[in-house]
């Protein structure tokens, strides 16, 4: 995984429920199995982000602080 490709989504700023809505629409552009990292510093998204990937399939690889947000690096379900 370290040498893949990572597309970085900063949501940063943004409130409930546009951290998810744009997390959702920039997996839609990336191929099956594509890694995508999500920063935000919405305090709902430690709750909501985990649950957008259950329920569309995607997995959520790491939940992790950076760059003073919660970053979340999330794969992209197979097709």
């Amino acid at each position: 995984m370290n040498d893949e490709p990572v597309t970085d989504l900063d949501a940063r700023g943004l409130l409930c429920p546009l951290p998810v809505l744009k997390a959702r629409k920039r997996l839609q552009a990336l191929a099956p199995g594509a890694l995508l990292r999500v920063l935000a510093d919405d305090p709902a998204a430690v709750i909501d982000m985990p649950h957008f990937c259950a329920e569309a399939g995607h997995t959520l690889l790491s939940q992790t602080q950076a760059e003073g947000a919660s970053a979340y690096l999330i794969r992209k379900r197979p097709a």
